[in-house]
């Protein structure tokens, strides 16, 4: 089997999951195969969120994000289920489990989807009969099925799982780059939002191949290192390894202060973690990174320094979910005293495109946890007028007052 691996190469899986939320509730109820089902936070909730849904509905043109409400427009007979997240996790646990058979070098990405370094795994196969024997097998001991790329490093793997749902396998080669990858648009590349994209068009890169014979000057005045990263992978380069490690990886940025002098006052210290909070979420978007636990420093007057720090549920970048969890962390903890110094740190980092890059439990949770804020402004608005409530109103160069002002992001 050893000729059908590099000598100096690797072999890398990517296991991309298909549809996973709704696989599993299949998988629970046999009943529900076959027919089309979205899961989503509110089933009776027009605004309900649409988290992912099984290939039947996408037939239809049911997406994930879309509301409830224009999902059972496209397709009157889906079937809406809330979330079981703790099903689900225990589902990811178990599919980790039988990845982990094949080798030692496992990375999870996310909750349904991780990578495999398969290099020393010949005795298992070949590449594509080790992807087969993994297909099958979550198939038959999980019922949940699977797509997953070959190739040789992370950046291809990811890229080739995309190209065959549901149930595919690909391989995919450096030298298949300039026929399979580069005549593709360039927001169909992985690590490319929608954001980027727009200042990619900007100077006139529009498809993946503009991208790999980008200039690297401009490329760096625009998107700084990340955009030579980019212009690598594009080009089918990517010498990160698959690390098992890697989501309990320490890694932190933050933001602390020696105050300008003593100070007791609660209103004047939280104005301070306020800006710190501030800086730490400027260096978050500059790094390209969201935090998933927030800590504080507080150092008194005596020099006593304690440092408390808070675990989160999901993944968070903006100032004001930061600022959120350093105010609890600081009034739980200070003791009264005059402080000297205080600082603001995110901690257990995750790359921001790969936390964004779908809709997943953590940003799914967050989204559900909305669904009474939603009900409660659709109920003003029957009552009080289309206009009684609108999000990010702004009162500039306008007489007129809105009843109600309100931002659903910073809440």
């Amino acid at each position: 089997m050893k000729q059908y691996y590099p000598k100096n190469g690797r072999v890398i899986l990517h296991v991309d999951m298909n549809s996973f939320f709704a696989a599993v509730e299949m998988a629970y109820d046999s009943s529900l195969k076959g027919k089309p089902l979205a899961i989503a936070g509110n089933p009776d909730e027009r605004k309900g969120i649409v988290v992912t849904c099984s290939y039947e509905a996408r037939k239809f043109g049911v997406k994930t994000t879309m509301t409830v409400w224009e999902a059972k427009k496209l397709c009157p007979q889906i079937i809406i289920m809330r979330p079981n997240f703790q099903r689900y996790r225990e589902a990811s646990t178990a599919m980790f489990s039988i990845l982990r058979q094949y080798s030692n070098l496992v990375e999870p990405v996310s909750i349904d989807e991780g990578y495999i370094d398969i290099t020393e795994s010949s005795e298992l196969g070949t590449p594509i009969q080790i992807a087969e024997k993994i297909q099958k097998q979550l198939v038959q001991e999980l019922d949940l099925p699977c797509s997953i790329g070959i190739a040789p490093n992370k950046f291809l793997a990811k890229m080739a799982s995309d190209m065959k749902k549901p149930m595919g396998i690909t391989i995919l080669r450096k030298r298949d780059v300039p026929d399979k990858l580069w005549p593709l648009p360039l927001i169909e590349m992985h690590g490319i939002g929608k954001k980027t994209a727009e200042k990619l068009s900007s100077i006139g890169i529009r498809k993946i191949c503009d991208l790999a014979k980008a200039d690297d000057i401009q490329l760096r005045h625009l998107l700084g290192v990340r955009g030579l990263q980019l212009k690598e992978r594009a080009n089918g380069e990517d010498k990160r390894k698959v690390d098992p490690d890697s989501a309990n990886e320490f890694k932190s940025v933050g933001s602390s202060l020696t105050l300008p002098k003593d100070i007791a006052n609660q209103h004047e210290l939280l104005a301070y973690l306020k800006k710190l909070s501030e800086e730490t979420a400027n260096r978050l978007k500059k790094k390209e990174y969201y935090t998933t636990n927030v800590s504080i420093t507080i150092r008194y007057k005596n020099r006593q320094t304690i440092t408390r720090s808070r675990k989160l549920q999901n993944p968070i970048y903006k100032m004001q979910d930061i600022f959120a969890a350093a105010k609890d962390l600081f009034l739980k903890h200070w003791n009264g005293n005059p402080v000297r110094l205080l600082g603001v740190t995110g901690q257990d980092l995750v790359e921001r495109f790969q936390a964004v890059e779908q809709l997943d439990l953590f940003s799914y949770e967050k989204e559900a946890k909305k669904e009474p804020l939603y009900n409660a402004m659709e109920m003003l608005r029957k009552k009080f007028g289309k206009h009684a409530v609108t999000k990010g109103v702004s009162l500039k160069g306008s007489s007129h007052r809105p009843s109600i002002k309100d931002d659903i992001d910073s809440i």
